[in-house]
């Protein structure tokens, strides 16, 4: 484990330098992590989840829990079977025959082993490139928040996913292979909403209650689990 975050440290320090919070106003890449707390793999993955969290402003990182692995003695507080199911939609789009933890889904579209850094870091990379197609704007209003959707590309079939989450949990895991640990997971998943279709074609405004969380986040994505186009978080 030692091991792991110092190559960890190396690699996002290399990888990632400067340039992450210098394109933090132009863009901003999702980087959802399946993961539970009944698999003894994934702590190292929770672990790089919250060290991009906290270091690099252009990455909404959001750490979503699965329910597959609570048969093993362990039921994880924060799985939900929707998580599972955008899992699997994101395997069944990408033609793959399974899904595992730890997994990081980048943009909506690469598919990467959560304890692969350097794998994880030159995706992240890879997608800062790429042009969103939406520029959105969310803001809390009282209990609920309010959001904005300007096209900037062309005009296609995008669903509206509102993210609610809690910055960080702590768990104290009694049974099952992390026995015994006690883990503080960052960016935990509370709550998805799909928001309904959009089509791109002219500028959209949605108000909607604030989920489950502490923070929020806005997806635009591609309908059949395509990428995501845009994102944002509430402020």
């Amino acid at each position: 484990m030692r091991k792991f975050f110092v190559s960890l440290a190396l690699v996002l320090a290399s990888t990632f330098g400067s340039t992450a919070t210098a394109t933090a106003a132009d863009k901003l890449v999702v980087l959802e992590l399946y993961t539970s707390q009944g698999c003894s793999s994934c702590p190292p993955a929770d672990a790089l989840l919250h060290k991009i969290d906290a270091e690099y402003e252009d990455v909404i990182a959001l750490a979503f829990h699965v329910d597959y692995w609570d048969y093993i003695g362990w039921k994880d507080v924060f799985a939900d079977p929707a998580f599972s199911k955008r899992q699997k939609d994101y395997g069944r789009a990408a033609g793959h025959r399974s899904v595992f933890t730890p997994q990081m889904v980048i943009g909506g579209l690469d598919h990467v082993v959560g304890l692969k850094p350097m794998d994880v870091a030159n995706v992240i990379q890879a997608h800062r490139a790429v042009q969103d197609k939406v520029q959105i704007s969310a803001r809390r209003a009282g209990q609920d928040v309010v959001i904005t959707l300007v096209p900037k590309g062309s005009e296609g079939e995008y669903r509206v996913l509102l993210i609610g989450y809690t910055a960080a949990e702590t768990v104290a895991i009694k049974r099952g292979e992390n026995a015994g640990k006690t883990i503080t997971y960052a960016n935990t998943v509370r709550e998805m909403t799909d928001l309904g279709k959009w089509n791109g074609a002219s500028a959209k405004s949605i108000r909607h209650r604030w989920p489950e969380g502490d923070k929020a986040a806005v997806l635009v994505q591609e309908a059949g689990m395509g990428p995501v186009v845009g994102a944002a978080r509430a402020r």
